[in-house]
C-alpha cells in the first residue's frame, strides 16, 4: 500500500452487505465529503504525475468524474467523459464488456483524443478490472497510449490489477478475503 495515503483510509466508509448478501462496499462519498482528505487525494495523485507528459485524464462515469477532472485541472490537461451508452451527443466510439451478469458498454466521442496522446484512465476502485480493461480497450481504438490506470482504492484478491493491459496505480488497498 502507498504508506503516504494510509491515514486516508479512515475516511472511507465499509458498508456490509451491499449491493448484495457477502460484499464489502468501500464508499468514498465519506472522503469527498471532507475537503481536507479529498484534497489530499488529490495531491497525492498530482504528484504522481505531474512530472510526466500527458495529454488527458480520461475519467470513467461517474465516480472516476470526480476524481478525473479536478487531476486534469491540476495538471493542466485535457478531461475527457468515458460514458455510459446513449450519454454523448456527438459520434462514438464504444465498448461492450463481460459483467457477472450480463454485458455492459462505456462509449467515448470519437475525437475527444489523438493518435498517439498519453493518456490516464482514472476511476475510484479498482476491483475485478472488467470495466477498466474495457475503458483500456476503448481508448486504445483511438490509438491512444495509456501511460496508466489511477485509482483511490484497489480490492486485493479480486484479480483486477492481473487482467489490466497497462500499469496501474492506487492509493490505497483493502484486503477482500
Amino acid at each position: 500500500m502507498n504508506e503516504i495515503a494510509a491515514h486516508l483510509k479512515q475516511f472511507v466508509r465499509t458498508i456490509p452487505d451491499f449491493p448484495k448478501p457477502g460484499i464489502l462496499f468501500r464508499d468514498i462519498t465519506t472522503l469527498l465529503s471532507n475537503p481536507t482528505a479529498f484534497q489530499e487525494i488529490l495531491q497525492l495523485l498530482v504528484s504522481q504525475y505531474s512530472h510526466t507528459k500527458l495529454d488527458a485524464v480520461c475519467g470513467i462515469e461517474s465516480r472516476g468524474f470526480l476524481i478525473g477532472a479536478p487531476l486534469a485541472l491540476e495538471l493542466g490537461i485535457s478531461f475527457v467523459p468515458i460514458r455510459k451508452p446513449g450519454k454523448l451527443p456527438a459520434a462514438v466510439e464504444s465498448v461492450e464488456y463481460a459483467l457477472e451478469y450480463g454485458t455492459d458498454s462505456l462509449e467515448i466521442h470519437k475525437d475527444a483524443l489523438q493518435p498517439g496522446q498519453r493518456i490516464i484512465l482514472a476511476d475510484d476502485l479498482l476491483a475485478t478490472g472488467g470495466t477498466i480493461s474495457a475503458a483500456a480497450q476503448l481508448v486504445q481504438r483511438l490509438d491512444t497510449i495509456v501511460h496508466e490506470a489511477a485509482f483511490i482504492i484497489e480490492l486485493e484478491g479480486l484479480g483486477g490489477r492481473e487482467k489490466l493491459s497497462c500499469p496501474a496505480f492506487s492509493l490505497m488497498r483493502f484486503s477482500e478475503e
